[in-house]
């Protein structure tokens, strides 16, 4: 079997190529699979069953691994005894008898990584391209599916004729590869389309004190960034800056979304509506009396407060991501009268409610116990596995950062008050 590990960096063109790839090579031999497919908006469903504390709402209409997999079965080919035999030798190899009964939004991820791939496998493909299949796993499921993804290499019948790996970091090439290509040294041009934020020689200053000195800073889309640094250096100016809610802004050489600030047509609005948001200052600026689904809603609205009642379908639309939150039940309750951790994951929630562009998370796991963390972390990661979604997340605290960190800011307090980026 030849194994050829497609590698690169984000934004250095490994969609563009993949997809060119298979519509040259298109054919029913060819299968093609993306583990970031697992996540998203269309199964985020899946993570809220998913949770222990939510599989009361399994019904009787939900598939198990074995319901789905004798479907794709079916689906791929005839049903004969040779097929029969490679359905059985590939359940052996993936050790999926402990799987099959259980419902398929029950599994972990790396299970639910197993399960796709013996899917997959079921046509016997002469060519499997993989794309992006360690996202969001931490280290001993990483490694446990490199072991499985080597023991489809040594098999003794062929699994597939050529395999491809897509991956973006040279660490998650494996040794067994036996080709790499490697975009980042024929990178696909970089445009401004793709630029999410771009800070050039950015200085802030209040009076005497200089806040940022001289920053210069590039988020590309699909990128996800950690932002941390010393208590003053600046992180919240900087963010205020790409929030479009600093008036510093317009004196400053700053883009967002490939716009600068005061271009004809991209108004604060225009910028807004594609950021989602929350931070310790936004929690403390809702001291008004209103039910915790109005909260949510009002990111609907980029607001701070609600001015105008949601419709029907935003308030399906917002009580969605309140119970992926574990939070559905505090709809109706007073903000003012719910707990800290409670109140967190409300404004998380609207952080996240208009599937924005960019999400912007500080301190997002502040005051949250180990369920709310393991939650927002999974949701995160969620969004983070589209390669269209950016992030930035803030926190003193590294053992924070989700797993889908792959770019860091660390801001430094000068001698003379200044931030500056590391």
């Amino acid at each position: 079997m030849k194994i050829t590990a497609i590698y690169g960096p984000n934004g250095c063109g490994k969609t563009q190529y993949v997809e060119k790839m298979r519509r040259e090579m298109a054919s029913d031999t060819v299968r093609y699979v993306a583990f970031r497919d697992s996540y998203g908006v269309s199964t985020d469903q899946a993570y809220y069953l998913q949770l222990r504390w939510n599989q009361h709402d399994i019904d009787a209409e939900t598939p198990t691994a074995a319901q789905l997999l004798e479907k794709a079965f079916l689906q791929t080919g005839d049903d004969t005894p040779e097929r029969r035999q490679w359905q059985q030798e590939l359940y052996r190899l993936f050790a999926l008898d402990d799987l099959l009964d259980r419902y398929i939004i029950t599994l972990s991820s790396g299970e639910l990584r197993k399960f796709q791939l013996a899917r997959t496998l079921l046509a016997q493909p002469q060519t499997l391209i993989i794309d992006n299949p360690f996202i969001g796993l931490d280290a001993e499921t990483r490694q446990q599916l490199a072991d499985l993804l080597a023991a489809l290499t040594q098999h003794p019948t062929p699994i597939t004729h050529h395999l491809y790996l897509v991956v973006s970091r040279r660490k998650d090439i494996p040794d067994y590869v036996t080709d790499i290509i490697d975009l980042t040294q024929h990178p696909s041009p970089i445009t401004s389309d793709n630029e999410v934020i771009s800070f050039h020689d950015v200085t802030v200053r209040y009076g005497d004190r200089t806040i940022l000195s001289h920053l210069d800073w590039t988020v590309r889309q699909g990128e996800h960034w950690a932002l941390s640094g010393q208590n003053g250096a600046g992180k919240s100016t900087l963010l205020s800056l790409v929030c479009a809610d600093n008036p510093q802004r317009y004196a400053c050489d700053i883009r967002l979304f490939g716009h600068r600030q005061g271009d004809a047509g991209m108004s604060i609005w225009d910028i807004k509506r594609r950021i989602g948001y929350v931070s310790p200052e936004m929690h403390r600026s809702y001291h008004r009396d209103l039910p915790a689904l109005h909260v949510v809603a009002s990111g609907l609205k980029d607001t701070v407060g609600l001015y105008v009642r949601p419709t029907a379908e935003e308030r399906q639309q917002c009580l969605w991501w309140m119970r992926l939150f574990g939070v559905g039940h505090l709809a109706d309750r007073s903000f003012l009268h719910m707990s800290s951790g409670e109140q967190r994951l409300v404004l998380v929630a609207r952080a996240f409610v208009k599937d924005p562009d960019l999400l912007i998370l500080d301190e997002p796991l502040h005051g949250l116990d180990d369920r709310g963390r393991h939650l927002v972390l999974s949701l995160v990661e969620a969004f983070c596995s589209r390669p269209e979604k950016t992030l930035i997340f803030v926190s003193h605290y590294r053992e924070e950062w989700p797993p889908c960190i792959d770019h860091e800011l660390y801001l430094t307090k000068n001698t003379h008050g200044g931030g500056s980026g590391v």
